[in-house]
């Protein structure tokens, strides 16, 4: 199972687009062109942001914020699209077009993506616009979410979803198999993987279906396997990105329970396999608040914190960041409105799918508020104590390389009798040359 998809990388991205805007039609430079470069417009501008998500809830939610800055600046801006990019091509899409030299001029960014695009130059320093916004409330940000899209004094990108991963669990599934309720074992200090593993493939023997799906991972995206593998201790690379260590013993470990989990104990669907907890036939998942939107009612179900590893509970959260790219055709305007759509008022609306970095809304009332389907008890124990000493899923400022070169090497991983030591140390050698240069 070889996937490999061809990357531009953001670095070269921004040195070919800036080429193309010097080398385009030789028309002088305005001279009233603001610093960013953009020329102060003569008529409203219409502007575009690139988001990943398709839920027809959140896209309305978007458009209503959208309409609400257009009514207070009808000289500014005449309308502003959001341009659905799917996930799996979202960030080779993105940076197409910024080498292109057409990028869009808003966009959410992956937490993985965020080193290289913060020193990629290519984004626009939001701090000025942020702080100079009457009402924004800078204060109010939690400064270990700005930290990933920081460089020195400059702010590259807002993280407006800091979203923990956490399980859900279908307590029908669990009851008809008869097993240990996983909500009585948070209880007892009894909820860890190998809990999970056991209840999963306990579930898929007597009930068919699937055991434990770590959402999105379909083994091509990795680095959700940090969800498993932080109960480990276990990490890809070194903080500073400079040193592999997928051979490093909590690693080997880590991946020696999934591949076991799959292949030994039918506890992970394996591939090829497709398994949709939210279509009911699924014990467990792990994934994210906002999935919560795709629950209908036809079955029961519980939310509970990631389970414990060897190491304890590693909570792990995915992180986007809204940026501005300084490309774009209207820089100033474009930071204008991503003030607005990211003050108090509208991330409390944005709240209902995407936990904001604001310390006066990471409260279980406040988060109710925004999300009906879940309780207090749950949106305490998963969001605002998930958020405290979390770690972001993998990232590195040449992570669209790594990904590929990893989600490769791993291939090998996912066969029954897969020599698992062997596989993680092709995969460090693999990579060895892209984290050092």
């Amino acid at each position: 199972m070889i996937h490999r998809r061809t990357t531009v990388s953001i670095l070269a991205a921004v040195a070919l687009s800036t080429s193309l805007v010097a080398c385009s039609a030789g028309s002088d430079p305005d001279p009233s062109a603001t610093s960013t470069g953009a020329a102060p417009p003569a008529a409203p501008v219409n502007l575009t942001m690139t988001v990943w998500t398709a839920n027809e809830d959140q896209l309305a939610l978007f458009d209503e914020i959208a309409q609400g800055y257009i009514a207070e600046n009808p000289d500014k801006v005449a309308s502003v699209d959001f341009e659905v990019i799917p996930f799996a091509d979202y960030t080779t899409t993105l940076t197409t077009q910024l080498a292109g030299g057409s990028p869009p001029d808003l966009a959410w960014i992956l937490e993985s993506n965020a080193p290289e695009f913060v020193q990629s130059g290519a984004l626009t320093d939001l701090r000025g616009t942020l702080e100079g916004t009457p009402g924004y409330e800078v204060d109010d940000l939690v400064s270990s979410a700005l930290s990933l899209w920081e460089d020195g004094d400059s702010l590259y990108a807002y993280p407006f979803s800091s979203s923990p991963f956490a399980m859900f669990v279908n307590t029908d599934r669990i009851a008809a198999a008869g097993t240990a309720n996983p909500a009585n074992l948070v209880n007892q200090g009894e909820w860890t993987y190998d809990a999970a593993r056991d209840i999963s493939a306990a579930s898929v023997a007597k009930l068919g279906g699937a055991g434990l799906v770590v959402r999105d991972f379909e083994y091509t995206v990795w680095e959700n396997l940090a969800t498993v593998w932080g109960g480990w201790g276990a990490s890809p690379w070194s903080e500073d990105g400079t040193t592999c260590t997928f051979t490093e013993p909590e690693m080997v470990d880590a991946m020696t329970w999934i591949h076991e989990a799959i292949f030994a104990d039918s506890a992970i669907p394996g591939p090829g396999t497709s398994a949709d907890f939210f279509a009911g036939e699924t014990t467990m998942t792990v994934t994210q608040i906002s999935r919560a939107s795709a629950l209908d009612g036809s079955f029961e179900w519980d939310l509970l914190p990631l389970p414990e590893g060897p190491e304890g509970r590693q909570n792990v959260i995915g992180q986007a960041g809204i940026g501005v790219f300084a490309q774009g055709a209207n820089p100033q305007i474009a930071a204008d409105f991503l003030a607005y759509f990211t003050n108090p008022t509208n991330a409390e609306r944005l709240a209902t799918y995407f936990p904001p970095p604001r310390e006066s809304l990471l409260t279980a009332e406040v988060l109710a508020q925004a999300n009906p389907l879940l309780s207090e008890e749950q949106l305490q124990a998963v969001v605002v104590d998930g958020i405290q000493g979390a770690k972001t899923k993998p990232s590195h400022q040449n992570f669209a390389q790594l990904q590929d070169t990893v989600r490769a090497e791993l291939d090998a991983m996912w066969q029954p009798d897969a020599d698992v030591e062997s596989v993680l140390a092709d995969v460090c050698t693999a990579i060895d040359p892209l984290l050092q240069g």
